[in-house]
């Protein structure tokens, strides 16, 4: 029996991934949540974290920010604002990012730029968690 469901990734710069896979593993806004073949269908919103996906028995883990999952029986898409992959990820750049919202979040600012500022922190210590487990830092 095929345990195999399509799975298309898409962001609005290009489509991140599209094939079959075995399972996948999703960070939404409520935690993870993990999908095989014939999983009940669903929406859900996603949140920062990563997406993981298992190809022939082999893991592979990606940076993803923001957007909605569809599930059906037999394919998932995803359409998100950020997926990279661990080597796409730029250091320089998250750790960069890292320290602006750090900056912001010692000034004293309106509760929305106070909320935009540790979104960004988030965004920019996932990716650079993601990028320490693959890459040289």
């Amino acid at each position: 029996m095929d345990k195999n469901f399509h799975l298309e990734v898409l962001t609005p710069h290009r489509k991140f991934y599209e094939g079959d896979v075995e399972e996948i593993i999703v960070t939404i806004t409520t935690g993870q949540i993990g999908i095989l073949k014939g999983h009940i269908p669903l929406t859900a919103a996603v949140g920062t974290g990563t997406l993981q996906i298992k190809k022939d028995g082999q893991w592979r883990e990606a940076f993803i920010s923001g957007g909605f999952m569809e599930v059906k029986r037999d394919s998932v898409t995803i359409l998100s604002s950020a997926v990279e992959w661990p080597e796409e990820i730029d250091i320089a750049r998250a750790q960069a990012a890292k320290e602006r919202a750090e900056e912001k979040l010692r000034q004293k600012r309106s509760k929305q730029e106070h909320l935009l500022a540790e979104a960004a922190l988030k965004r920019a210590l996932m990716r650079l968690q993601i990028a320490s487990k693959y890459q040289k830092m």
